[in-house]
């Protein structure tokens, strides 16, 4: 059972965190561009971030059975991974997504976007960003563990 959630975790990770991952981190830049279209692209990864969001509440759900399953759920390394992924779901929710909406609602009334709206939503997707990837490198070293990984 242990390892099938593991697979459904990693799974989940993958197909839920790094869609949001890719996606907040173009839109940015795709918000900034004078090209034709802009709009759709910008509504197309924001409702992708928000529908990855979504899907990625199973990826801390099937981590929590994983490592009750495993018996690590006191282990350091697992609570500071269960720690940074409440901040990074908190600024996803928090700053980037909203951040994002209203880029998305300038632009459909035509308004200018500033860049330094831009630039403060490209800081805190690269701060969501840095926080996934040091859990993940944290799942994959896991201090302390006895597997020799």
């Amino acid at each position: 059972m242990t390892k099938f959630l593991l697979t459904l975790h990693v799974l989940a990770a993958i197909v839920a965190v790094g869609p949001v991952t890719v996606a907040a981190s173009m839109f940015p830049p795709a918000a900034r561009t004078d090209r034709e279209g802009r709009l759709n692209t910008v509504r197309l990864l924001y409702r992708i971030c928000r529908v990855y969001s979504g899907i990625g509440i199973a990826v801390p759900l099937l981590g929590l059975a994983t490592g009750a399953a495993m018996g690590v759920l006191g282990d350091a390394w697992l609570i500071t991974s269960i720690t940074l992924t409440a901040v990074a779901a908190g600024i996803l929710v928090a700053f980037v997504l909203p951040r994002q909406d209203e880029i998305v609602e300038q632009l459909a009334a035509e308004q200018p976007v500033e860049r330094s709206g831009t630039v403060q939503l490209a800081m805190f997707t690269g701060v969501f960003n840095l926080l996934w990837a040091t859990v993940t490198v944290l799942m994959i070293v896991r201090p302390g563990s006895t597997t020799g990984a």
